[in-house]
C-alpha cells in the first residue's frame, strides 16, 4: 500500500490503518528478540489474515494440493488490487518472498517490514532490474524459498489481464524453479485501483 492510500484508508476504514500499526509495532518487537526472515513473514500472514477479516474477503482456494510447503517456486500473480498481496499471504502456505516497487520500501513500518523479511526491491532502470531478477534467482536456488512476482509490472485499471513483461520468465529460468500461476478472481469487485472504498466479497 501506498502511504496515500493508508491515509486515505483511515478516513474510511481506520481498522485497517490501526491493524497495520499494531502488526508493524509487534514486528519492531519481534525482531528484537528474533530477526529472522521467516518469523517476519508469520506476522505478515498474521497481518493479511487480520485484514481478511476486517474487510469481509472471504478467499476459496483450488490447487493447493500441487504446492508443496517447502518446495521452491516462482508464483506468478495476476495484479488488479493493492489487497492482492495480502490473499496470497493468508492462502499459500509456501514461504515466498515477494519482488517490490523502491517506493514501498519508505513506508513507515511497511516498508522495515519488507526489509527485514527479506522482499525484494525493484529498480526502474532496465540493467539494474536485470541484476534483481539475477539476484533474486540464486536466492530461490541456494535457499529454497520462492518468490512472488506479478508479470503485468503493476495493477491493471480495468480488471483484465495485461501484456506480461519478461522478467517472471527470466526469474524462472535463473532461479531453475517451476512456475506456478495464480489467478485472483474478484479482487477487482473488493478494491479497484483509484478506490479507496474496500468492499466484502468472495475471491
Amino acid at each position: 500500500m501506498s502511504l496515500g492510500l493508508l491515509r486515505a484508508l483511515f478516513i474510511t476504514d481506520p481498522l485497517i490503518v490501526l491493524a497495520t500499526a499494531a502488526f508493524g509495532t509487534v514486528n519492531l518487537i519481534a525482531a528484537l528478540f528474533n530477526a529472522s526472515e521467516e518469523k517476519q513473514i508469520d506476522i505478515a500472514r498474521a497481518w493479511s489474515r487480520r485484514l481478511l477479516r476486517i474487510t469481509g474477503v472471504k478467499v476459496t482456494v483450488h490447487g493447493l494440493e500441487h504446492i508443496d510447503a517447502a518446495g521452491a517456486y516462482v508464483f506468478v500473480a495476476n495484479h488488479v488490487s493493492y489487497m492482492d498481496t495480502p490473499v496470497i499471504f493468508a492462502n499459500i502456505p509456501a514461504q515466498f518472498r515477494f519482488l517490490a516497487r523502491t517506493e514501498l520500501f519508505k513506508i513507515p513500518f511497511i516498508g522495515t517490514h519488507l526489509k527485514r523479511a527479506g522482499h525484494i526491491p525493484v529498480p526502474l532502470e532496465a540493467k539494474a532490474f536485470l541484476r534483481t531478477l539475477t539476484e533474486a534467482g540464486r536466492l530461490v536456488r541456494e535457499r529454497g524459498i520462492s518468490l512472488l512476482i506479478f508479470p503485468e509490472g503493476g495493477r491493471s485499471e480495468t480488471g483484465e489481464l495485461q501484456e506480461f513483461k519478461d522478467g517472471a520468465a527470466y526469474l524462472a529460468i535463473k532461479a531453475g524453479a517451476p512456475v506456478v500461476p495464480l489467478g485472483l478472481i474478484g479482487m477487482y469487485q473488493i478494491l479497484p485501483m483509484h478506490s479507496i472504498h474496500m468492499r466484502p466479497g468472495h475471491v
